[in-house]
């Protein structure tokens, strides 16, 4: 099988993988789906669980103020920006939505965005149009894959939406969207801009100011390497000052002040509610810390590295076909299978030691429509990956089609 060059430093990779107890009865290639959590992470998480068995939930989360700030800190780093600018949610996607509902959407409002998109915003959008009579247009891609930054700037000239959302690294095909050239024109035409990038803090350095972004969102339990039920969103200072707030918060995102006044908190943390888990923020103030220590960078270029590697070695797989486009691809590696049940095939490569994940037309009904792909194994390796355990997952996944196809 073609191979590419991978040269890491002998001593990290050992660190890291050390770091790592999962590597060393599995091979881990379902990073985009939830990463091993590095020793740190899990002993953050677990020394909190245990602070609360023996002072009280309460007790405990005062008793730890400030590691909680501390992760604040650290996230606000990851993505250049402040701790002021930083709210936690359960999730992305509540991350997402709360971002979302900070517009006061009516009918006949526009949302932009693109046809490469994880499917719970898209379902998100749909649901505003059906009960609140809002337009969702799509902007064209370019020929090799990914939103055409000039088809936004057309939209924009043409009709001015409410916002613009963009996913930055969508589901499958690996492709890493032209999210800077996008805010460039969000900017020039004074449009808010709402980021997802899920699948890229932890993968790749992210930088709001070079973003232009009014909101980004991420999750803790993908590239990131953190506990999952956790995730955090960024609000810029712009938005903060212009007052807008989530449509639905509670004591903690504001202030109670007459019986028919509130004030929102002053900062992002309005975006927040009371209740979340603080074992899972201390767990992803350590992934934070963990993924500035390996490198935002180092991350990127072993990861993306190790991708392209998988993608030679699967294309010489008989009825493999990598379903991958893009000018930019990432660590995510989407291949159909002919004939075969994406799913299925997960599951054998799981009792095979190999962790993987399935994707279906479900999850990128455009996406998938258009390259005639009903289900594709999608293989995410990570920095603390090997190169020899890219070639077993591969040819392991060539033995299961081998072996299924012929039953």
């Amino acid at each position: 099988m073609a191979s590419t060059r991978l040269d890491p430093d002998a001593s990290d990779l050992a660190r890291w993988r050390a770091d790592t107890p999962g590597c060393t009865t599995r091979i881990h290639l379902n990073n985009a789906g939830a990463a091993l959590v590095p020793r740190p992470v899990a002993e953050a998480v677990t020394r909190h669980v245990a602070l609360e068995s023996t002072l009280g939930g309460y007790e405990a989360a005062d008793a730890v103020a400030a590691a909680v700030a501390e992760a604040y800190a650290a996230l606000a780093r990851l993505v250049r920006a402040e701790p002021r600018n930083i709210a936690l949610a359960q999730s992305n996607t509540i991350a997402f939505t709360q971002a979302l509902s900070a517009f006061d959407l009516a009918p006949g409002d526009m949302i932009l965005t693109t046809r490469n998109d994880y499917a719970s915003n898209q379902i998100t959008y749909l649901s505003l149009a059906r009960r609140r009579g809002v337009e969702i247009v799509r902007a064209d891609d370019l020929p090799e894959g990914g939103v055409d930054p000039d088809s936004v700037r057309r939209h924009l000239r043409r009709r001015r939406p409410a916002l613009v959302a963009v996913t930055w690294v969508p589901t499958n095909s690996g492709l890493v969207q032209h999210v800077e050239a996008v805010g460039a024109a969000c900017e020039e035409a004074g449009v808010p801009y709402l980021v997802d990038a899920c699948q890229a803090v932890g993968q790749m350095p992210v930088d709001v100011a070079r973003l232009r972004c009014d909101y980004l969102t991420a999750t803790g339990r993908k590239f990131l390497r953190g506990p999952r039920g956790i995730g955090f969103l960024y609000a810029s200072d712009r938005i903060l000052a212009s007052g807008a707030h989530p449509l639905m918060m509670d004591m903690h995102g504001a202030t109670w002040t007459d019986p028919d006044a509130f004030e929102v908190a002053p900062d992002a943390r309005r975006f927040e509610t009371w209740e979340i888990a603080c074992a899972a923020v201390l767990g992803l103030g350590a992934a934070a810390h963990y993924a500035l220590d390996v490198g935002l960078e180092t991350a990127r270029d072993r990861a993306r590295t190790l991708a392209a590697d998988a993608r030679l070695k699967l294309a010489e797989v008989p009825g493999a076909r990598v379903l991958d486009r893009g000018a930019e691809l990432c660590a995510i590696v989407t291949v159909a299978l002919r004939g075969l049940d994406a799913d299925a095939v997960k599951r054998e490569l799981r009792r095979r030691g190999i962790n993987t994940s399935a994707t279906t037309r479900a999850a990128a009904v455009i996406d998938m429509d258009e390259k005639g792909a009903a289900s594709a194994v999608r293989i995410s390796p990570h920095y603390y990956n090997t190169a020899d355990e890219i070639t077993r997952a591969v040819e392991e996944l060539a033995a299961v089609a081998v072996e299924r196809s012929a039953g």
